[in-house]
């Protein structure tokens, strides 16, 4: 610490400049160009991140001694100081402990993160020169209340202002603006600590004062799908403040959220405040970019994970409708590793701190109609501390419902909260039939209360799997009002790597990256949204089971007709526009606008379209219906035209008559057998197609771990148990049968038994077709010891397997890839809504889905026709008339594996090609349940047929 740094006079030439708002150590990463540094050039500090354990020795309240220090000074000049007016300095948000001195006046010191705090700079401040010092500590008691799943990182990095409070200046107010749905009235309740009076313009509201009710007729609620506000101010002797006031009412009615008497929906994500340059320093553009992305994906609710944002995003979600459950910036969780000895929760020591936190919250954003659910907190364990401030929470503003999550008896909140419950126990609390709480006098109140998972489906790397079968769950019953998927977006810092040929390339970094002694590696990639805030297929997953319109399409021999289920809350369907197209394999064969009679909201409505097909040209291939719910127009910050929901039928399927192709029989050589274009060596290997070199198709049962496959419920251990991820291969026997060359094989990995037999068969045809029809079936003992008492308990389970299908190598090199399949981006068998049947074109870049730790990607399914296209003219087309996973890469799935960043994958001069029967589901298991039975991939017996064809050919997707 320097000394004397505070006072006026002090000499602070020699200092480094840093944009305030800012956390140094992100600061610290770029020199004072901008560019990059290397981690070893870093300025000011490193990033660390944990997800539970503290970055320090739990020693409550002490913070380490080895403490970080940042301190700021400021200069700024004011004209004049008017008597008898106050000045306040106030700092939005400061980690985690600061003292501020005006003059070499000390103001005081505050914690709490991210709450702001005032200090009163009347006496300190004069007119002309002022200097504002301000010393920053890294750690304080304080950071044994901010455990928060996040990058540990310091500074003042919120605004701060200077405010000018002139005599009779409002000091609080608080807007009540009630809604009676069933007269349409508002009911407007203005306080405020000074006299001061209404004006609500639109309203016909002059002059009224404050403390005094008024009713107003034919108001327009305020709810997250309509989100109406009034425009006033409230005008006291000394100062005039906008309000922007919205007319809404929350209560439970029968174990319901209701607003305006409507039961609601929440369709939400987690949030952290978050950038990869300048980490929890926001700038307004960046929140309401990412409030339109949330729109844009039916999302239409917010936790505020954990602890409450920048002002300017709660004022985002009240202009442009977003359900906000509020969150105190309080997280105890290093706790819990310790058997929660000695938590703040339960400590009367820490009741003021706690108390004191909550306290800000509310009452910097209780005026606001976003906010419907007051969090006292995150993952901060029990204790009469945390009651204490729901109760205070409760008398202070009795409108809005109090949520906790982290006990589970739920005595004192309004809302029965859980996260990562699996489907099967969210179905039981929906029926009113979950355990009791352990507390029986509690039991009765929990049964009572409405449900909200507001934590699920962990969105970390490829996933999050399983998402309908939880929509289906809160569509069947009442209590579950939805939940809160984490989280919005991966936390990756951007960096560069510094060594090699390609030196440079960016990156995003996470836990471990910056040398901690203790961290969490990439739990903390773990959003629906990249680093960049690209959309990641598990946000577009989401968008299509959100959906709050949804469509079905059913077709029989004498008629077709749709259901809309109209799953808003409170508009009706003529916000929207239903277009439709039917198509041949893709060919367009007919569209048009249907047109359809409001659905009220809640309910659903089925209309007959017979005329629809009655005109269509008939036309060979797959015929596709396809029915879009657009945007009519402009809808809270989203353009008209934009998609909400899409529906598929495939109504038939009709083959144009055709020449059979006729089999070419196999010709022994020297090295092997010919077959058509095809070659094969002495092992029954293809090693030559056409103009095509490929590596010989392989029995492939491996892909690159999800983040969900390496989670604690996930399958990764067995499936490196039974050695999958490292298969030898052996040619059992390799023979001619009439036309077709025939060749057995074994997979089986060193030490075990286990593994797959094949049986390939490979037919050429004079049309240049090359087709193989593979057998598989399981031998020996497929299953892992993990539930062998040696390793915890219980006998030897039956194993999943990560996928069964094959791998090719072809040449490397700039390519392309057209299909007709699902697309367009890549699908999974639990992540499919989003998929939508069609003819599509990416290069090899595009089909790469750049999660922040390389993982299994990329997959497109249901793939019937395709052709790869290399820039030098070279052609492969392949079909599958059932369908297959398809998914070709620059490097290997082993490559994935080993990496730890997308810089460290680096194309190998091949393109792999897989083509897969099944893929093990997604599920959430890196925090959550595994994929659910229905969707894991258990060994079988199986049929992979696929025709392969070198070089032009007629029929080709493109």
């Amino acid at each position: 610490m320097t000394e004397g740094f505070q006072e006026p006079g002090f000499d602070d030439s020699a200092w480094d400049h840093m944009r305030v708002p800012g956390l140094w150590q992100m600061e610290g990463l770029r020199d004072e160009n901008g560019d990059l540094l290397d981690v070893s050039e870093a300025r000011f500090g490193l990033p660390a991140y944990t997800n539970v354990v503290y970055s320090f020795p739990v020693d409550p309240p002490h913070p380490p001694e080895d403490n970080p220090t940042g301190e700021y000074r400021r200069e700024f000049v004011l004209d004049s100081v008017a008597p008898g007016t106050r000045w306040v300095l106030r700092f939005e948000g400061v980690d985690s402990h600061f003292t501020v001195w005006l003059n070499g006046t000390e103001l005081g010191w505050a914690t709490g993160s991210r709450l702001p705090a005032e200090f009163d700079a009347t006496e300190a401040l004069r007119a002309g020169r002022n200097v504002l010092a301000v010393r920053v500590h890294q750690w304080s008691a304080g950071s044994y209340l901010e455990d928060q799943d996040m990058w540990w990182l310091s500074g003042i990095f919120r605004s701060v202002h200077l405010i000018e409070r002139r005599p009779g200046a409002i000091g609080d107010h608080f807007v009540h603006a009630d809604f009676d749905h069933r007269t349409g009235e508002g009911l407007l309740l203005v306080e405020c600590d000074v006299p001061a009076v209404v004006d609500i313009p639109e309203l016909g509201i002059t002059d009224l004062p404050a403390g005094e009710p008024h009713r107003i007729a034919h108001i327009e609620p305020w709810t997250a799908e309509t989100p109406r506000l009034y425009a006033g101010t409230l005008r006291s002797e000394g100062e005039t403040l906008t309000l922007a006031v919205g007319f809404r009412t929350v209560r439970i009615v029968d174990g319901t959220i209701t607003v305006n008497g409507s039961p609601i929906r929440f369709r939400g994500v987690n949030r952290h405040e978050w950038h990869p340059e300048t980490g929890r320093t926001l700038d307004l553009e960046t929140m309401r970019a990412d409030v339109l992305l949330m729109k844009r994906h039916n999302i239409n609710a917010v936790r505020t994970s954990h602890y409450p944002p920048d002002a300017r995003f709660l004022d985002l979600c009240d202009e442009y409708g977003l359900w906000v459950i509020d969150e105190c910036d309080l997280e105890t969780h290093g706790f819990g590793p310790l058997g929660w000895k000695n938590n703040p929760s339960a400590d009367a020591r820490w009741r003021d701190a706690l108390m004191d936190r909550v306290q800000r919250m509310v009452e910097r954003d209780k005026n606001r109609p976003s906010v419907v659910i007051w969090s006292m907190g995150n993952e901060a364990g029990e204790g009469d501390n945390i009651r204490a401030m729901a109760e205070w929470t409760r008398h202070r503003d009795p409108d809005r419902l109090i949520h906790y999550e982290g006990d589970y008896d739920s005595p004192y909140v309004d809302v029965y909260s859980r996260m990562y419950a699996s489907p099967d126990e969210v179905a039981l609390i929906g029926m009113h039939a979950e355990p009791r709480t352990a507390d029986a006098a509690a039991d009765s109140h929990r049964r009572r209360l409405p449900f909200i998972l507001c934590e699920y489906a962990h969105a970390m790397g490829n996933g999050p799997g399983g998402l309908s079968e939880y929509e289906e769950l809160f569509d069947r019953y009442p209590r579950l009002h939805g939940g809160f998927v984490w989280e919005w977006i991966d936390h990756g810092i951007l960096q560069k790597t510094t060594e090699g040929p390609d030196a440079g390339r960016p990156f995003y970094a996470y836990g471990g990256d910056f040398g901690e002694t203790v961290h969490d590696g990439n739990f903390i990639a773990d959003g629906l949204v990249f680093p960049d805030r690209t959309p990641s297929p598990g946000l577009v997953e989401y968008k299509a089971v959100i959906a709050p319109v949804g469509m079905q399409l059913e077709h029989t021999p004498n008629r077709l007709t749709l259901r809309i289920r109209n799953g808003f809350d409170f508009l009706d369907t003529s916000v929207l526009a239903f277009d439709w197209r039917l198509a041949a394999d893709e060919v367009p064969l007919a569209d048009g606008i249907l047109d359809l009679p409001p659905v009220p909201a809640r309910t659903t409505h089925e209309v007959v379209l017979d005329d629809l097909l009655a005109d269509a040209p008939s036309a060979g291939g797959e015929q596709v219906l396809t029915v879009r719910a657009v945007l009519a127009k402009d809808h809270n910050g989203v353009p008209a035209g934009h998609e909400i929901a899409f529906t598929q039928l495939i109504l038939a399927t009709h083959h144009e008559p055709r020449r059979e192709p006729v089999p070419i029989r196999p010709q022994h050589t020297a090295g092997g057998w010919t077959l058509g274009q095809a070659v094969f060596n002495a092992h029954g290997e293809l090693v030559q197609l056409g103009d095509l070199a490929p590596l010989s198709p392989r029995l492939d049962l491996w892909r690159a771990p999800t983040d969900n496959d390496r989670g604690g419920n996930g399958q990764e251990r067995a499936w490196r148990e039974l050695g999958l991820h490292r298969l030898v291969h052996r040619t059992v026997d390799c023979a001619v049968h009439g036309e077709q060359l025939v060749v057995d094989t074994v997979s089986r990995a060193a030490g075990r038994d286990g593994g797959m037999l094949g049986r390939w068969t490979w037919t050429a045809y004079d049309s240049g077709d090359l087709e193989l029809k593979l057998d598989l079936a399981p031998v020996g003992r497929l299953d892992t010891d993990l539930g062998d008492p040696r390793h915890g308990g219980g006998p030897p389970q039956p194993a999943t397997l990560p996928k069964l299908g094959i791998r090719l190598g072809l040449p490397g090199g700039a390519a392309s890839l057209d299909w007709y399949g699902y697309g367009p981006g890549e699908s999974y068998r639990d992540s499919t809504r989003a998929a939508r049947l069609g003819r599509f074109h990416a290069t090899v870049d595009e089909l790469q889905t750049p999660y922040v730790r390389p993982q299994e990607n990329g997959n497109r399914s249901g793939v019937r026709k395709a052709a790869i296209r290399w820039a030098d003219g070279r052609v492969l087309h392949l079909s599958a008339p059932t369908g297959v996973d398809l998914s070709l890469r620059p490097w290997t799935a082993e490559a994935m594996d080993a990496a730890r960043h997308t810089s460290d994958l680096v194309p190998d001069g091949t393109l792999w090609l897989t083509l897969d029967l099944a893929h093990h589901g997604l599920g959430s298991a890196s925090c959550g349940p595994d994929a659910l039975p229905q969707h894991r991939l258990h060994a079988h017996s199986a049929t992979l047929t696929v025709r392969f064809h070198a070089g032009d050919t007629e029929g080709a997707p493109a």
